[in-house]
């Protein structure tokens, strides 16, 4: 108890070591005075002083305590106070870190939407731009002089990085609504004025209407009245007249009057393009060079060489199955004289072969057909003499028109060191012409190779025939030799004159007789 106290207060210290020091002192003294008398006196005054000490000890401890409690109220009360301030500054400060993460989540909101709109700034002043650039190429060539000034000054506004955002905005959707109107007014027609270039090259003033994607010109003197449209490689819209006067009428009747009806073209101009594309014929051979001269040589060749054979084949007579069939069965009953009058009526090669076959009846049978195989080997060669041309010229017709196209290609490419690769319309004529030579090669190789397998088909066709009617001739006059009756006595004679020749003139008649059986 007296511990807690001590450590309890700073106050009662002095006067609680005093006590505890007076009642050690007393009780060390009365112990050890108890044996001395003469140091009794001593004591005693000691013992009185300690006690007076102690009495204001206990008095300065009672003073101590009063103060302390005094004290102790208000401090404690000021203790609460500033624990109640310490509590309203906690939730002032949490309020405040609410507030500020709140300001912050609020600022990350308005940045985040901020960067949203810019994204969405620039992704319209993209768009902006790229309807200003299609709306420019989408532009009629005679209207370009007309919205030049606006879409200049556009331009130089999306170039200029020191131009306002709301400036260039306004300058963007300016152009939006000019181009607006124009799809506005081309609903119903527009005319306005401008230049031209005629087909002499002259540039020439006039007035425009355009409707849509259509546009013609009049020139302020009339005599230029077409289409405009405009020329590759040319910055100016060209005039190109038409081919009806009732539409040249009308069309500087609508100019001039500012009202009537405009020429409908559904091609959009196209037609007139492709009109100019056109040449004749020996226009088109022309633009292919010399090579063309050698190809058309060999198509003409060709040609003749195709329409003779045909010719040939067509004028041969081939020998009908009944007349054929008289001829064999005359070999057949051995009237010699029947298959040569036979023979003699059968025309064309086939009836050449037999003939020369029938002549040598009688005859070993390799000898008929010696003399058969040679007709048929004259006429092969007389039916095939000229077909070889055929395939040269199916074989070396693309090779010419490849030769015309490669040095074509080469002489482009010529004009391309000289002149650079600016100007894409002469490049590509230039190689249209140089696969003329290529195109006409083709058309000659592939009916020079139809016209070769044609011709040579009918020449085997009738080879076929000749070598199918030998066989049968051959065929019957085996049968015939081997079917003749032999004279049995005849044969015995024959036999036994070639025995007495070889055995000798002296030979017995029985042994001859016996060998001959």
């Amino acid at each position: 108890m007296s511990c807690c106290l001590w450590k309890s207060s700073n106050g009662e210290l002095p006067a609680m070591r005093t006590y505890l020091l007076t009642i050690f002192l007393v009780s060390c003294l009365s112990l050890v005075g108890t044996g001395q008398d003469g140091g009794k006196s001593r004591f005693d005054l000691a013992k009185s002083d300690l006690e007076r000490q102690l009495v204001d000890s206990t008095q300065e401890l009672s003073l101590l305590r009063e103060k302390i409690a005094s004290e102790k109220i208000p401090l404690s009360k000021k203790l609460n106070d500033l624990e109640a301030e310490l509590s309203r500054v906690r939730q002032s400060y949490q309020d405040t870190t609410r507030n500020l993460d709140g300001r912050n989540l609020d600022l990350s909101n308005l940045r985040r939407r901020i960067k949203g709109k810019k994204d969405e700034a620039l992704y319209l002043s993209n768009l902006l731009a790229d309807y200003m650039r299609g709306f420019e190429a989408k532009l009629h060539i005679a209207e370009l002089k007309r919205f030049e000034v606006d879409i200049k000054s556009v331009k130089s506004a999306v170039e200029d990085d020191s131009v306002e955002t709301r400036r260039l905005y306004m300058a963007q959707i300016g152009l939006v609504n000019l181009s607006l109107a124009r799809l506005e007014g081309a609903r119903g027609g527009e005319i306005f004025a401008g230049s031209a270039v005629d087909e002499d090259g002259v540039v020439t003033h006039g007035s425009f209407a355009v409707l849509g994607p259509i546009a013609v010109f009049r020139s302020d003197n009339g005599r230029v009245v077409g289409w405009s449209d405009q020329k590759l490689g040319s910055l100016e819209p060209s005039a190109m007249p038409f081919a009806n006067s009732a539409d040249t009428e009308a069309t500087a009747n609508l100019l001039v009057t500012k009202a009537g009806e405009i020429p409908l073209d559904p091609t959009m101009g196209n037609a007139h393009k492709i009109e100019s594309t056109e040449e004749t014929f020996l226009e088109h051979v022309k633009k292919g060079g010399t090579v063309m001269y050698p190809i058309f040589g060999m198509a003409g060749i060709a040609l003749l060489i195709a329409v003779f054979q045909w010719l040939s084949f067509l004028f041969l007579r081939a020998p009908s199955k009944k007349r054929t069939q008289l001829l064999f069965e005359s070999v057949a009953a051995g009237d010699h004289k029947g298959a040569k009058e036979q023979a003699a009526k059968l025309r064309g090669p086939v009836g050449r072969m037999l003939a020369s076959g029938i002549s040598r009846l009688g005859e070993p049978r390799e000898l008929i057909e010696e003399v058969m195989y040679e007709s048929v080997l004259r006429t092969e060669a007389k039916l095939q003499s000229l077909l070889p041309f055929l395939a040269v010229c199916a074989a070396s017709a693309p090779l010419l028109g490849l030769l015309g196209t490669v040095t074509g290609i080469i002489n482009t490419f010529k004009m391309i060191t000289v002149f650079g690769s600016g100007d894409v319309k002469s490049l590509s004529g230039g190689i249209s012409e140089a696969l003329i030579t290529t195109k006409f090669g083709l058309i000659v190789a592939i009916p020079s190779l139809l016209l070769h397998a044609f011709l040579s088909r009918k020449a085997k066709r009738v080879i076929n025939q000749m070598e199918t009617s030998a066989i049968g001739l051959v065929n019957h006059v085996s049968s015939v030799d081997v079917a003749k009756p032999a004279d049995a006595g005849l044969v015995k004679q024959q036999v036994n004159e070639v025995l007495s020749v070889i055995l000798g003139p002296g030979a017995p008649e029985s042994e001859m007789s016996q060998m001959s059986h």
